[in-house]
């Protein structure tokens, strides 16, 4: 939940036909143009930078915003593995500064397995850009995020047997907890998003509570992906499609993130819905080979490649 100037922001041709441009990148996965429906005129509905609503033949309708969050829990993790004080999340996290992040995401998870509280201190304290705080709904960490403030909260299920966030919120059936649980983070200035499955009841449950932003679950999309399960991945898609749109159209902004790669980014960055995508395990993993700032950049072109992609389109 990052917000720069739009000058210092990276920005995507939408006004060309989207459902045929999402026809040509899909075909691999068996995703048609008919699967694609309806998204060229949900563009329409598009915020632009000023937070206006876009219109067709408007001359700002040409062009989108869509920001990176790199989520720098996992050189935490490598740290962690030997308890010793490196590698440092702190030097990841202005690596990624430099390296283009329009922003940090940072999950203080209650075991404390990867980042620590030290580590949500020393972001707050030295970043140049917006810190994204990934907490649980327990009142340790309202404390702990009343205290920090940093610029957006994102609320995700937790579970201690858990490898990594299996599953978006349930809010559906943690409204009333949400009612008493959010409030405190909107005083101290905090963006409240809600880490969510492509669900319109669970959307619409997110409204209800008081968040200003969704981010939708992409890892059962990138698993099929990667698993080769086309049916799966052709039905993923079609599901967060649907899900970015209904978020939007119920005044929600919409993220996405958990799982991205290098081969399954474009297709989410092509939604004209999302306004930020959420990027950290395989950023860390691809900087063994190729370095943090270097598998960022990389990414970041590939993001950016979506404007070739509508404009030859």
């Amino acid at each position: 939940m990052l917000q720069h100037d739009s000058s210092q922001r990276r920005t995507f041709a939408v006004g060309a036909p989207i459902a045929r441009v999402l026809d040509v990148r899909y075909r691999q996965f068996g995703i048609t143009q008919l699967a694609a429906q309806g998204i060229e005129h949900r563009c329409s509905g598009a915020l632009n930078a000023t937070g206006h609503r876009f219109q067709h033949g408007d001359p700002m309708m040409s062009s989108r915003v869509i920001r990176l969050g790199v989520n720098i829990d996992h050189v935490a993790t490598v740290r962690n593995a030997r308890g010793g004080r490196y590698p440092s999340p702190l030097r990841a996290a202005r690596l990624a500064e430099k390296a283009g992040a329009d922003g940090i995401t940072a999950h203080l998870r209650e075991d404390r397995r990867h980042i620590s509280d030290s580590d949500v201190s020393a972001l707050m304290n030295h970043l140049s850009v917006p810190l994204n705080l990934e907490i649980a709904m327990t009142p340790e960490m309202q404390r702990i995020a009343v205290h920090h403030a940093p610029h957006a909260v994102c609320i995700v299920p937790e579970r201690r047997e858990e490898r990594t966030t299996e599953a978006g919120l349930d809010v559906l059936n943690h409204e009333a907890a949400l009612r008493v649980f959010i409030p405190p983070l909107l005083e101290a200035g905090c963006r409240v998003s809600l880490f969510v499955g492509a669900d319109p009841e669970q959307i619409d449950a997110a409204v209800r509570v008081g968040a200003a932003v969704v981010e939708l679950h992409t890892g059962s999309y990138c698993d099929a992906w990667h698993d080769g399960r086309q049916a799966d991945c052709r039905a993923e898609l079609v599901r967060l499609t649907r899900a970015a749109a209904h978020a939007e159209a119920v005044g929600l902004e919409v993220h996405a993130g958990h799982g991205l790669t290098y081969e399954t980014v474009q297709p989410i960055a092509q939604l004209p819905q999302i306004a930020e995508l959420n990027i950290g395990h395989f950023l860390v993993g691809e900087s063994i080979f190729v370095g943090f700032a270097a598998a960022i950049r990389r990414m970041n072109e590939l993001i950016e490649d979506t404007t070739t992609v509508v404009e030859d389109a």
